[in-house]
């Protein structure tokens, strides 16, 4: 990486962390049973950002290691189902080892951001997750599709944590 992306990069962070300072703090589920979490979740709404944006099948898969950490795997399709696939390749930590739901999650060092599960259905069928600024958030599920209703309820607990429903697009996924 060179010098000038790097700066960017620092002080994107900076301003990222920057945005946290007024809100209220989220709250995060009691408990994520990390061995059973692992696996796919297919991004089926979020808050876009220059990343995100115009992504197709979206899909977040988290691994268990060795040392304890995760590995996060985020793999899309830019412009369009027929676009290439980009796979990027990331680290996640848990930061509260009581509840398993506040992580750090690293796709480039040095910069780890806040990653908190705000929303878990007890099926662990789908979830959303948060980032404190309300800037960015993200409903995952197993499936490619979810049920206007279980959307909803998602789309409300989001709510209930400060967000706003409207500054979620739905992902294309084929």
């Amino acid at each position: 990486m060179d010098r000038i992306s790097f700066w960017l990069l620092l002080v994107g962070g900076m301003v990222l962390f920057g945005g946290c300072a007024a809100k209220p703090p989220l709250k995060a589920v009691d408990y994520v049973d990390l061995p059973r979490f692992m696996g796919d979740w297919w991004v089926l709404a979020h808050i876009p950002y220059w990343l995100e944006r115009d992504t197709y099948d979206s899909k977040d898969t988290y691994r268990l290691r060795p040392d304890g950490k995760m590995d996060n795997i985020f793999s899309y399709r830019k412009g369009g189902f027929d676009g290439p696939e980009k796979v990027m390749n990331g680290i996640a930590w848990v930061v509260d080892k009581k509840s398993n739901a506040e992580w750090r999650v690293q796709f480039l060092w040095p910069i780890a951001l806040p990653y908190y599960v705000l929303y878990l259905d007890p099926d662990y069928r789908f979830m959303a997750v948060g980032h404190p600024s309300r800037d960015y958030g993200w409903v995952m599920a197993r499936d490619k599709r979810m049920s206007e209703a279980d959307y909803a309820v998602v789309m409300k607990a989001l709510e209930a944590q400060g967000y706003d429903p409207a500054q979620f697009r739905k992902v294309p996924q084929s």
